[in-house]
């Protein structure tokens, strides 16, 4: 028995009129995955005016997420699909009686389930739109103080050896209370603290 030969024709100049569905420059793959988150989710396929309705709720959806390329396109109609089986299963358990409590809660962790896919695939879109970069956030402090030297900033503190240290209050800072000023809680001098001498 011979097969028949297949024959595929690839658009040389593809438009992407479609692509905002999609992802794609080819419209061929537009169509295709827009036509099937369409039919993913629970419509009767019988009332033309609910298909129409949801189908347009769908590709809005699709058209405001804006997916960049294929893969973004994808994990969008998935996370569609899921979310729609989701609200479907938290409709369908709490719409049990509360004599079905078996009923009621195994539909409960079918919603929880698919609200966790979700969320992962939420969070795979955001991963995938960064490409995995990292945000370095840069914080600057500016001080004013009267003198310069009444100002400590710092994330953390690290001391050597402890020599004669006068009061554990200099060394504690804490974000509630500021520092002390020296002059005014009338604590000792801490010049000469490790060691060193008192220049006169």
């Amino acid at each position: 028995m011979k097969s028949k030969e297949v024959k595929i024709a690839i658009e040389a100049n593809p438009k992407g009129e479609r692509k905002h569905l999609g992802g794609s420059q080819y419209d061929a793959w537009n169509d295709r995955l827009s036509n099937l988150v369409a039919s993913a989710v629970p419509v009767n396929l019988r009332n033309l005016e609910e298909v129409q309705a949801s189908s347009t709720a769908i590709f809005s959806g699709m058209i405001d997420i804006n997916s960049t390329d294929p893969i973004e396109a994808m994990l969008v109609g998935q996370l569609i699909a899921a979310n729609e089986a989701a609200l479907a299963m938290y409709r369908k358990g709490w719409s049990q009686p509360p004599e079905y409590f078996e009923g009621r809660t195994k539909y409960l962790q079918l919603a929880d389930k698919a609200a966790r896919t979700v969320v992962l695939l939420t969070e795979r879109l955001d991963h995938h739109r960064g490409r995995g970069q990292q945000q370095i956030t840069v914080k600057h402090v500016t001080t004013n103080n009267v003198t310069a030297d009444q100002a400590i900033i710092a994330d953390s503190v690290t001391t050597g050896r402890a020599r004669n240290v006068g009061s554990p209050a200099l060394l504690a800072a804490s974000s509630v209370m500021p520092m002390p000023i020296l002059n005014e809680a009338r604590l000792p001098d801490p010049v000469g603290v490790g060691g060193g001498t008192k220049s006169k």
